[in-house]
């Protein structure tokens, strides 16, 4: 498939990653729908992206603000070929910490956020982008989970994040078996540390130490990096039911 043709929901528009992954698709001359929580900046971040960009304001966690998203989404793209997931949550919080045992709630929270919103977008995506017409390959497109590495080396802290990470790895390889009678793929990145609202509160110092730490290159990942691999994934048919770490040949020590 062709970005230059693309028609991209992308959840956790508005910033970081997923922000990346929408100005690539326009920059390649295909069409993108922001899907955020955050309605002003979502607004503010589609607007430069011009004509063929829109938001569309969406709460992951809630099943019928996705599904009327989506579907909103796809009247205005025309269609719906790919859907990247970048919508999440740190969720720090250590099983025993300073005030007591982690509590289920925060848990759940966690897991609403990062692994049910990935599920509840890609099932209102996936009954759509089956009645797409299918290209030479009879592909009609792809879903896009965000992992992390920490869904492999989950650090202190990381409980709850590191099981919705890893949780939504999980669903890769059944939803492309599944899907693959409709020619959708199904893949999954695992970012490693990269630059992102969600380390924007980093000091310097603990920035320079986190790249240090990466083999090569030594610096925190680039979000248009991580655009760049979807644009690769969306070009290449294989690429269907795996998981690519994006991280620099980093492994996460304990803390």
């Amino acid at each position: 498939m062709e970005l230059s043709t693309a028609k991209a929901i992308v959840t956790g528009g508005a910033s970081g990653l997923g922000l990346a992954v929408a100005e690539r698709v326009i920059a390649a001359g295909g069409r993108v729908a922001l899907l955020d929580v955050q309605e002003d900046a979502g607004r503010a971040q589609a607007a430069p992206l011009g004509e063929r960009a829109s938001f569309h304001r969406c709460d992951v966690t809630d099943e019928a603000n996705v599904n009327a998203a989506v579907s909103a989404a796809h009247a205005a793209l025309g269609g719906l070929t790919l859907v990247v997931n970048c919508a999440g949550v740190i969720g720090a919080g250590r099983l025993l910490g300073r005030d007591g045992p982690m509590s289920g709630a925060f848990f759940t929270k966690v897991v609403q956020i990062n692994l049910v919103g990935t599920l509840l977008v890609d099932k209102a995506a996936a009954a759509l982008m089956q009645h797409e017409p299918a290209n030479a390959d009879g592909e009609r497109g792809l879903l896009v989970h965000t992992s992390s590495v920490a869904a492999y080396e989950g650090q202190i802290g990381q409980i709850a994040y590191s099981a919705t990470k890893a949780g939504v790895i999980g669903m890769v390889l059944p939803m492309a078996r599944e899907l693959a009678r409709f020619g959708i793929r199904v893949m999954a990145i695992a970012p490693g540390i990269f630059e992102t609202p969600m380390a924007a509160g980093m000091t310097d110092e603990l920035r320079a130490s986190l790249g240090a730490q990466v083999p090569f290159p030594s610096r925190l990942g680039r979000p248009a990096e991580f655009a760049e691999l979807v644009a690769a994934i969306y070009a290449n048919p294989m690429l269907n039911g795996e998981t690519i770490r994006l991280d620099g040949a980093i492994r996460m020590q304990p803390k």
